[in-house]
C-alpha cells in the first residue's frame, strides 16, 4: 500500500506571508474559468463577450468564497462553535470551505449579475457551468496535498492503490477519495458539460445537467470518503455530502424535463 507523501501545505513564503497550495488551487480554478470562458465568448449565439467573462469572474470569486465559507459554517460547523466565536467565520485562511455552499454562492452571484446586466439567468448559467468543474477538481487536488478529507478504510482488494494518511492517526489503508473526486467531479463532469454545451440547447438545460451530473458523481465519490466527523454515518448510511447532493439531482432532473418543453410551457 502507499503512504501519503505529506506535502508541505505552504508552496512558498514571501517574508511573513505564506502562500498555501490550497489557495493556489483556487487561483488555478479561477484562471481556467477565465481562459475557457474567453475561448467560448466568441460564439455569437451564447450572447457573452470577453468583458462579460471578466466581470463574471469577479462576481464568481465573491460567490465561491462567501458561499463556500458560509456553507462550511452551516453544514459542517459545528455551528455552535461559530456562533460562540463569530469572528472565526471570516478566517478563511484557517481552512473550511464547502463545495455545495460555493455552488449556491455562484448561483446567487450569477443571478445578481444577470439582473444587473439585463441578461437571461438561464443562458448565463448555461455559459458558466461548463467552466466550473475544473475548478472543483483543482480544489480536490488541494485537499489531497493537505492530506485532508481522506477516504474510508479500503478493502484488501484495492490495497495496491490504497493509501495511509498519517493525519487519520490509525495507519489504516484508505481510499484516496480526493483523487476519486478529482477524476469524477473535476475531469469527467467537465468533459460531459463541455461536450454537451458545444451546441445550442434550450435555455437552462446545461445548467440543469450540471446539477444532476455533480450530484450523481458526488454521491458516488462519497461512497469511498470517510463521513464527516460532525455527523458520522447518517440514516441509510448516507454521508452529509450525499444528503446535500440528492436535492440537486431531483431539482436538476425536474428542470431537464421542464426546460425542454415548448417555449410557452417553459415560460
Amino acid at each position: 500500500m502507499l503512504v501519503h507523501p505529506q506535502f508541505d501545505p505552504i508552496a512558498f513564503a514571501i517574508g511573513p506571508v505564506s502562500v498555501r497550495w490550497y489557495g493556489l488551487m483556487y487561483l488555478l480554478g479561477f484562471a481556467l474559468f477565465l481562459i475557457l470562458g474567453r475561448l467560448r465568448a466568441g460564439d455569437a449565439w451564447r450572447g457573452m463577450s470577453k468583458q462579460d467573462v471578466d466581470d463574471l469572474l469577479f462576481w464568481g470569486v465573491i460567490g465561491v468564497i462567501v458561499g463556500g465559507r458560509l456553507g462550511h459554517v452551516v453544514f459542517y460547523g459545528p455551528l455552535t462553535h461559530y456562533l460562540a466565536h463569530p469572528l472565526e467565520i471570516f478566517m478563511v485562511w484557517k481552512g473550511g470551505m464547502a463545495s455545495h455552499g460555493g455552488i449556491v454562492g455562484v448561483i446567487v452571484a450569477m443571478w445578481l449579475w444577470s439582473r444587473a446586466r439585463g441578461k437571461s439567468f438561464l443562458k448565463v448559467a448555461d455559459f458558466v457551468v461548463p467552466l466550473v468543474p475544473l475548478g472543483l477538481g483543482a480544489g480536490r487536488i488541494g485537499n489531497f496535498i493537505n492530506g485532508e478529507l481522506w477516504g474510508r478504510v479500503a478493502d484488501p482488494a484495492v490495497w495496491p492503490w490504497a493509501m495511509v494518511f498519517p493525519q487519520a492517526r490509525d495507519n489504516l489503508p484508505r481510499h484516496p477519495s480526493q483523487l476519486y473526486q478529482f477524476a469524477l467531479e473535476g475531469i469527467a463532469l467537465f468533459v460531459l458539460l463541455w461536450w454537451f454545451s458545444r451546441k445550442q440547447r434550450a435555455p437552462g438545460v446545461v445548467g440543469a445537467l450540471f446539477l444532476v451530473g455533480y450530484g450523481v458523481q458526488r454521491v458516488i465519490a462519497e461512497m469511498f470518503r470517510e463521513p464527516e466527523a460532525l455527523y458520522g454515518a447518517m440514516p441509510l448510511g448516507l454521508s452529509a455530502g450525499q444528503v446535500l447532493s440528492l436535492p440537486m439531482i431531483v431539482i436538476g432532473l425536474w428542470l431537464l424535463v421542464m426546460l425542454q418543453r415548448t417555449p410557452a410551457r417553459r415560460s
